[in-house]
């Protein structure tokens, strides 16, 4: 009984074993199963992948190919128009007159007189900015020393307009009125005379003097009755 007690134990561990054996060698298979299939998936992309790159090369290859026949073709052209730009600049160097010879001028040693016109013109200036910086008389001194000195120049018409204006805003009424239509009287084509015509009316008006002023804005508006003096005129007018 012993004996067979231990046949059977010994049987039993036998298979025990044996079974622990197989379920290793099933764990390893299944290992290298994965291991395989993952191999072959690598494959499988590597092989997309040097297809998709055999694809460009020869997508490569046949650019280069119909480039290589573009620039052939651009050749002729080529030669072409660089042979009209030599032919060009042979025509310029035939047309070319040869150089002549330099002249020697004089050179006058005395300073050339300065531009009339510009000292005029400044002249013109510096007086209108002493009226600019409210120093009217001496602007009324220097516009009139304009007037005399250029009483033909397009700036002697608006010099004595300003005189005017100098006394106006002095509230000196009887000199404004002599200046304004002085002006008028003396530069009757002027670019100020709607202005000094205004002007006119408005020292009348200052001095009390309704009827007349009355008068000397109709004629504004008879006269320049487009200006925008003539708007300010009739404006006054209505106030009468």
């Amino acid at each position: 009984m012993r004996l067979q007690s231990g046949l059977v134990i010994g049987a039993f561990c036998l298979s025990v074993a044996g079974c622990g054996s197989n379920d290793l060698v099933v764990k390893k298979q299944m290992e290298m199963d994965a291991r395989l299939e993952q191999l072959a998936q690598g494959n499988v992309a590597a092989n997309a992948r040097i297809t998709d790159l055999a694809n460009e090369i020869s997508d490569l290859q046949r650019q280069v190919k119909a480039a290589s026949t573009d620039i052939e073709a651009m050749k002729p052209s080529h030669n072409e128009f660089k042979a009209s730009i030599d032919s060009i600049r042979q025509n310029l160097a035939a047309l070319t007159p040869p150089a002549s010879t330099p002249k020697i001028e004089l050179v006058n040693r005395e300073a050339a007189p300065p531009d009339r016109d510009a000292a005029i013109q400044d002249a013109y200036m510096k007086a209108f900015g002493l009226f600019s910086a409210n120093k009217y008389s001496e602007a009324i001194e220097a516009f009139e020393a304009f007037v005399t000195a250029h009483p033909t120049s397009e700036y002697a018409g608006n010099a004595m307009y300003w005189v005017g204006e100098c006394y106006y805003t002095q509230d000196n009424y009887s000199q404004a009125l002599e200046s304004f239509s002085k002006m008028v009287a003396t530069y009757p084509k002027g670019s100020k005379v709607p202005d000094a015509m205004l002007k006119i009316g408005y020292s009348l008006v200052s001095m009390n003097e309704p009827e007349k002023a009355r008068a000397a804005l109709q004629s504004l508006l008879v006269k320049y009755p487009k200006s925008p003096a003539a708007a300010k005129a009739r404006e006054r007018l209505g106030r009468l």
